[in-house]
């Protein structure tokens, strides 16, 4: 079992078109590092900045959870959970 990635459509050039991705870690940091491995430019739109971050208009769950509120990138994540990437979206 894998940890995956449910992916928005406005990212899913960086995964060939995949609404779903798998990757493994123990935080989420390490997760989406080793996507990254796989799908080259996915973190890049996720995280910014030094120490890394998540980005201001990125929202990310792991299982319905707010990272925000659950320790950021360093909220620890297990085969079997998912996480969810939705980008802010704007528009007038």
């Amino acid at each position: 079992m894998a940890i995956e990635l449910r992916v928005p459509t406005i990212l899913r050039t960086f995964t060939g078109g995949e609404k779903l991705v798998t990757g493994a870690g123990e935080t989420l940091a390490a997760f989406i590092d080793n996507v990254d491995g796989s799908h080259p430019g996915l973190k890049e739109r996720i995280v910014e900045g030094e120490p890394e971050e998540l980005r201001r208009f990125v929202n990310v769950y792991v299982n319905d959870e707010d990272v925000r509120f659950t320790g950021g990138l360093q909220t620890g994540v297990k085969d079997g959970d998912v996480v969810v990437v939705l980008p802010a979206v704007a528009g007038g």
